[in-house]
């Protein structure tokens, strides 16, 4: 028995098994005894109710990505062509735990002859947009002459890149146990094993039943695979040479040397130009139908996913017949929708490739939740925004907004110095919460929704236990009032009129007590800061200022990268663009400005007919909160106004956004608070 404590649970998914949704796959802790698990259970409720149970009591549960959200960040160039293969692998069902569903990888080469490889020569690549050992005339006349009489002659016309007789190559050096309960308790014939690199690519060209794609440790950096390091005995070929190391191509001195060429191949402006057809194939388009058909990509009916019930079929030998084959010799992947990718002629990507699972914590732990794409179609029918409610909760200026995690209980903090905790469930405020007589600027949440920490104008940030309904602890750290508050890992951004932004560590477990703050920077300034913001990966931070100054920071090594003098007066809002490349501010000169943060030049300045408070964007398109009350929704490239939302009856001066981009909550010197969704 196996014991697998929940929190050590970081992903779940749903897995077909032979072509039924039966599979059940779990990843914990990495570096856990059980790192992952893949449940194959007999009815799919039962599997379904172990999914949910698990499900709920997963504090930080990631929900299943849709291939959307890892297109968009790998046609950007975000991901590597092998990060991305992964991702497209186990979004469609294929696990290296389940050896008739094997994560499946292109062959990208065609060149294994000679004794330089020139990855600058399109010749050395081979066409992606063609099946492996694509069907000519005198190759089809030999298979039908083979297959003569059989019924269902369409798998000849297909690249059967699914089978698990090849994934069999490589396990066959370190779990032979797999290949001998395949072969009847014996190896294969010799010559049928996996010997050399190029011939196997030369089989796939022009042998009669070699239709083999790779997989993902072809472009890992475990090269064992390569090498019979047991020294199993694997037979005598025809030729009277034994089965040993596979025999590499000419231009890789050892196996090490292979794989690394090979990732380079894979990651090759060649080839992140090309993957989408190859893709197409696999799991695209012309992975079934007339698409398939015209692209000599169809396979044996029993490969696909509806093309048999074996629950239906009475005769338990027959049943049984049908399942073996499934699992044995193949199923194609669970077809999903695919563009081609934008390739802004961009050089190799150099991060290493792991040969862990495919969905294994650490490929997974980057990517959000939510889509893109979705936040893409949110912002293009941005002008919808309709008022849900409004409410007048505080006495003064709402001056921050935070919301938990399932969107059930919102944060605000205002000038009349009370921080209050609205239920959206209740539509009625629940607490009120005081810790000075001054006003509090902003607030926040940590990730674990237990604790709220807010900043005042007494030069002090107030961390609030929520489940205790009482303030738990206070960092003095300015000398003037703190303006905004920011949190990212265990670290918390202070901004101050002070002049400064200071960097503390707060170590995430003592979340319940906070008694000591390390103070890591300081960031100095020429004048009082007024806002601050971190990129989505918290490496930069940009912070605006009372003399109109916009800066960015490396929060790594805490140094200045660019100074900008942007605007004429105070700057009451800045932010990052969702790519990290674009910073947006907004001051009382009505002016808005997008700033380059690499070069730190002005891209572009436009002018408004009134004060802009506060905002939220996605790069190109913006909702501000302007001085009138009103929601302006600006398009920057046309520095137009789309449409314009009555709103508040005075300044909008607090804004937030759900990461869906489809709900809005407004705050404004009226005292109120907006509820908004599209």
């Amino acid at each position: 028995v196996i014991q697998i404590k929940l929190h050590s649970v970081r992903r779940i998914y749903k897995r077909r098994h032979g072509l039924r949704p039966l599979g059940l796959e779990v990843f914990c802790s990495e570096n856990d005894f059980c790192s992952d698990i893949y449940l194959k259970f007999y009815k799919t409720a039962d599997r379904d109710d172990i999914y949910y149970y698990i499900a709920t009591f997963l504090e930080n549960h990631l929900t299943e990505h849709t291939v959307e959200s890892y297109m968009l960040q790998w046609q950007r160039g975000l991901l590597s062509n092998y990060q991305y293969l992964l991702h497209l692998n186990n979004l469609a069902d294929r696990s290296c735990n389940d050896l008739s569903q094997y994560p499946v990888f292109p062959w990208v080469l065609s060149d294994y002859g000679s004794a330089q490889l020139d990855l600058t020569n399109a010749a050395s690549f081979r066409d992606l947009s063609k099946p492996v050992g694509a069907l000519n005339k005198e190759r089809l006349d030999r298979l039908l002459a083979r297959y003569r009489g059989m019924p269902e002659p369409s798998f000849l016309y297909g690249s059967h890149y699914s089978s698990p007789g090849y994934v069999l190559f490589y396990l066959v050096r370190v779990a032979p146990e797999h290949m001998l309960c395949l072969q009847n308790g014996r190896y294969d014939h010799a010559d049928r094993m996996f010997n050399s690199v190029g011939e196997t690519w030369r089989n796939c060209l022009e042998g009669a039943t070699d239709f083999k794609e790779l997989i993902p440790e072809f472009y890992g950096t475990d090269f064992t695979f390569l090498e019979n390091r047991l020294g199993l005995d694997l037979g005598r070929r025809q030729n009277g040479s034994y089965v040993g190391d596979v025999v590499l191509p000419p231009w890789a001195s050892d196996a090490r040397d292979f794989l690394q060429k090979h990732r380079t191949a894979l990651e090759s402006q060649f080839v992140s130009e090309h993957l989408h057809e190859w893709i197409d194939l696999i799991f695209g388009f012309k992975q079934r139908g007339s698409e398939a058909v015209a692209a000599q990509n169809v396979f044996h009916p029993l490969t696909y996913e509806g093309g048999v019930d074996c629950d239906s079929i009475d005769d338990p030998d027959q049943r049984i017949a049908m399942l073996t084959q499934i699992l044995e010799f193949g199923q194609t992947p669970t077809q999903l929708p695919h563009p081609q990718r934008i390739t802004p002629r961009f050089h190799n990507i150099t991060r290493s490739p792991s040969i862990t699972s495919p969905a294994s914590p650490s490929a997974d732990s980057s990517f959000e939740d939510l889509t893109e794409e979705s936040r893409r179609l949110a912002w293009v029918n941005m002008g919808n925004l309709t008022l849900v409610s409004s409410h007048k909760i505080h006495k003064e200026a709402v001056t921050g907004i935070t919301v938990t995690r399932d969107g059930s209980a919102i944060f605000s903090t205002s000038q009349d110095s009370t921080l209050k905790m609205f239920s959206k469930e209740l539509k009625d405020f629940q607490r009120s919460m005081s810790f000075s007589n001054m006003a509090l600027s902003s607030c926040l949440l940590l990730a674990d929704g237990k604790t709220a920490v807010c900043s005042s104008w007494d030069n002090n940030v107030y961390f609030y236990s929520v489940p205790f309904g009482r303030r738990q602890d206070t960092l003095m750290g300015h000398d003037d009032a703190v303006s905004a508050i920011r949190w990212f890992d265990d670290r918390l951004y202070t901004a101050s009129w002070d002049s400064t932004v200071k960097v503390w560590h707060c170590a995430s477990e003592n979340a319940q007590k906070r008694s000591q703050f390390e103070l890591l920077a300081e960031l100095e300034h020429d004048s009082g800061v007024n806002s601050i913001n971190l990129s989505s990966a918290g490496t930069l931070l940009v912070s605006g200022c009372k003399d109109g100054t916009v800066s960015v920071w490396d929060t790594q090594s805490h140094t200045e990268l660019q100074q900008v003098e942007c605007h004429s007066g105070n700057i009451h809002h800045t932010s990052f663009s969702p790519d990290s490349r674009h910073v947006l501010s907004v001051g009382d000169d009505c002016c808005m400005k997008v700033i380059d943060v690499q070069t730190g030049m002005v891209m572009s300045s436009v002018k408004s007919d009134e004060e802009q408070r506060c905002f939220c964007w996605d790069g190109s398109s913006v909702l501000c909160g302007g001085q009138s009350g009103d929601l302006l929704l600006w398009d920057l490239l046309s520095s137009t106004v789309i449409k314009r939302i009555p709103a508040h009856s005075g300044p909008v001066t607090a804004m937030w956004m759900n990461d869906l981009c489809t709900t809005m909550i407004s705050g404004g010197e009226d005292k109120q608070i907006m509820f908004w969704r599209l």
